[in-house]
């Protein structure tokens, strides 16, 4: 079931509810902060630029901001009650149980839920049917910010992962092309995704977004899993990275 947006619902409210998220992350030393305080640094950055007028329709941009955060705010609250949330967050929220992925893959699994799965929900949802190509601009303006804070979020992950230069040795790119890529590639999925699901019929919508849920999960089970050689990099990164959670995640936020 996919969760309403409650109303009146704005963008300062959803960013209020992430710094919770955020707190409740640093108090029980949680790696799900990791991709938290990421996306709340992005929900900042987005308000920041509605309000200085860089989109077409500030107002309808906040309205897919707000349905887009509260998928997420609503499969972590799932997780936590120990409720089951879409397998692409599953996958995700399962892996900041475990030791081995390095503070990007918590990132990068965080973003494959939430944009391959979550964003073509969102963008169906605030402009369904015919009003889907108006929006096409705006939602890919998003990307063009989104990549305008690479360098800094490449920054603050190298604090606290002196070692996250040798993904540019097993990559054969820059840890920061290859996240430029998969934006790109991640938002032009969803946008793809979207085009079908603001033309479905009620009784098809749910299907596709299952459908679609199940081909993300397995994309994140590449993530987490990924080839012999990235897995010894990724290993050779995280022995060097810093064990304090929250130390962590007061690093990467802005």
């Amino acid at each position: 079931m996919i969760p309403a947006v409650p109303p009146h619902l704005t963008l300062g409210d959803v960013i209020a509810q992430m710094d919770r998220v955020v707190e409740r992350c640093i108090q029980q030393r949680s790696r799900l902060g990791y991709f938290a305080v990421l996306y709340r640094n992005v929900t900042v950055r987005v308000q920041q630029a509605i309000a200085a007028g860089r989109f077409e329709d500030g107002a309808r941009l906040e309205r897919l901001d707000v349905t887009f955060a509260n998928l997420y705010l609503h499969a972590l609250e799932q997780f936590w009650r120990g409720d089951s949330p879409t397998h692409s967050w599953a996958v995700a929220f399962e892996a900041a149980r475990r030791w081995p992925p390095i503070i990007l893959q918590h990132m990068l699994l965080g973003m494959n839920a939430h944009i391959n799965l979550d964003l073509a929900i969102a963008a169906a949802r605030t402009a369904p049917g015919s009003e889907l190509p108006a929006l096409k601009q705006d939602f890919f303006e998003i990307t063009v910010l989104l990549n305008e804070m690479l360098e800094d979020v490449q920054a603050r992950i190298a604090q606290v992962s002196p070692w996250f230069w040798v993904l540019d040795r097993v990559g054969g790119r820059t840890d920061e092309q290859l996240c430029a890529f998969g934006l790109r590639a991640s938002r032009q999925v969803a946008w793809r995704a979207a085009e079908q699901l603001a033309v479905a019929a009620p009784g098809q919508f749910e299907q596709m977004v299952d459908a679609q849920d199940r081909l993300v999960a397995g994309l994140g089970r590449g993530l987490y899993f990924p080839s012999f050689r990235l897995g010894t990099g990724l290993l050779l990164i995280r022995l060097r990275e810093m064990g304090d959670v929250p130390k962590v995640i007061e690093a990467l936020r802005l």
